[in-house]
């Protein structure tokens, strides 16, 4: 029978939610442009106006069994529009269930925005408070005493507790143990205050939960850089005394070997780097066209300031490790001292290399994965300029070019020509050209880190998902 709404076409209907669509986008906390969104009282109070409108139509649709062919239809033209390439995959779940309870939907994106600033929860709380206010004052003589009534109550609920596991300290029950709203209940009708709360208390124990994860990256970075002044300081007593041992290379070496380590291990603890991970792949986790068009709108390149160009080369090569993650800390964490001199190393990750073979077989169906896409854009963005590379962590761009890829070769090409002494726009080595092996230099860090993520490392498998 299709769609028989008395007073709403089904083309009515879908663009009306694709406006809301752009609607919490915007509750999300930014504009298209990239600049923050900025929401007063009146218009927050406008987008719950249009919650309300979806609940209405929906509550009218779902009360009568004759109705159900209409929200087959829409929920297939919602499929439809969901699954072009350019829809917001944060939204990809929209469907007339979710459109039901719209109003919670907007109190969601409302509160879990990017950032939470002052004004914006100011604002936000004071619109929830008037459109509470307003709807007991149609059953209410004095709405004012009834919602200081209600909220009374809902604060006997939120009282502070320590975590069962003494995890989080000073944190609060969480919503899902306060009767949370199940998805077939309801909508928030006149509890707006309270599920406005819950959501704020569900901010807040991700805030504590992340607080915590920060503490205790602070501290694991600490004993790194605290392990590493101690191998100086051993060193040093090791030359002063009076029997110090006539050949100290083998404890260079070692102490070289451990400040690599050190180095490049805090970088992928470091708070900032867990940032940019997290964001690549929420980045990368959209369509390829998706996530291309969010960096062809940064409109980043070669000759936009260097920091900016830097940090777009790090999001991308992050992107390729993303899933990888925890592994390559864990296998980085547990490779052992071994002697081996740099000249060999480099042999050994060149005959690994370059002896591939350049015909695909089926573990080589990674070139069209994810992987391959996001190298791709960066060959692109790069133009040429492997050298941008050096201002980035060695164990970065070891970790994060597959040795099936062509760009680990153009990578090499550009090591050869620095281990060989050869004119380079970066020269990161102050070896001397007479030298006949490249010891404490970036350059013998750089074919180190290489060298423990491919030829130590042939286990850890590049992600082979479809872009």
């Amino acid at each position: 029978m299709g769609w028989v709404h008395p007073d709403i076409s089904l083309e009515e209907m879908v663009k009306l939610t694709k406006g809301f669509v752009d609607i919490l986008i915007l509750a999300s906390g930014y504009q298209s442009s990239g600049r923050i969104a900025h929401w007063d009282a009146q218009n927050i109070k406008k987008i719950f106006q249009w919650g309300l409108f979806f609940e209405n139509v929906f509550s009218r649709l779902s009360g009568s069994d004759a109705y159900q062919d209409s929200v087959e239809e829409l929920d297939a033209a919602l499929s439809e529009m969901t699954s072009d390439a350019s829809f917001p995959q944060g939204l990809a779940h929209l469907s007339s269930a979710t459109l039901a309870k719209a109003r919670g939907y907007v109190l969601e994106h409302l509160i879990h925005t990017l950032p939470l600033r002052v004004a914006h929860l100011r604002e936000f709380l004071t619109a929830v408070i008037e459109m509470e206010l307003d709807e007991l004052s149609e059953t209410e003589h004095d709405c004012l005493n009834a919602y200081l009534k209600k909220l009374t109550l809902q604060n006997r609920s939120l009282i502070s507790v320590p975590d069962k596991k003494d995890f989080l300290k000073d944190s609060v029950i969480s919503s899902w143990e306060m009767a949370p709203i199940k998805k077939n209940e309801k909508s928030i009708g006149d509890d707006l205050t309270k599920y406005a709360l819950q959501e704020i208390l569900k901010r807040k124990c991700a805030v504590s939960c992340i607080s915590a994860v920060e503490t205790g990256l602070d501290i694991i970075l600490s004993t790194i850089r605290h392990n590493s002044e101690s191998d100086n300081k051993l060193l040093n007593e090791q030359l002063k005394h009076e029997k110090a041992p006539t050949n100290v290379e083998p404890l260079l070496e070692f102490i070289t070997w451990n400040h690599w380590k050190s180095r490049n291990l805090s970088y992928f603890l470091d708070k900032r780097t867990v940032r940019l991970v997290s964001g690549a792949s929420l980045i990368f986790s959209a369509p390829k066209d998706q996530w291309r068009q969010v960096f062809q709108g940064l409109n980043i390149s070669a000759k936009s300031s260097d920091n900016d160009f830097i940090e777009t080369i790090e999001l991308l090569l992050l992107g390729c490790i993303a899933s990888r993650w925890n592994c390559l800390i864990e296998h980085f964490m547990h490779v052992s001292y071994y002697s081996l001199a740099i000249s060999q190393q480099y042999h050994e990750l060149c005959n690994l290399v370059f002896g591939r073979s350049q015909s695909l077989n089926s573990t080589d169906e990674t070139m069209i994965s994810k992987e391959s896409s996001i190298l791709e854009y960066l060959t692109g963005v790069l133009g040429g300029q492997l050298h941008q590379l050096w201002k980035l962590s060695p164990a970065l761009a070891a970790a994060a070019i597959p040795s099936w890829s062509p760009f680990l070769r153009l990578y090499l090409s550009e090591i050869e020509t620095q281990f060989k002494g050869k004119f380079s726009i970066t020269r990161c080595c102050n070896c001397s050209k007479d030298t006949e092996e490249h010891r404490d230099c970036e350059l013998a860090e750089r074919i180190w880190c290489l060298y423990i993520f491919h030829v130590l490392g042939p286990h850890l498998k590049h992600d082979a998902s479809s872009a």
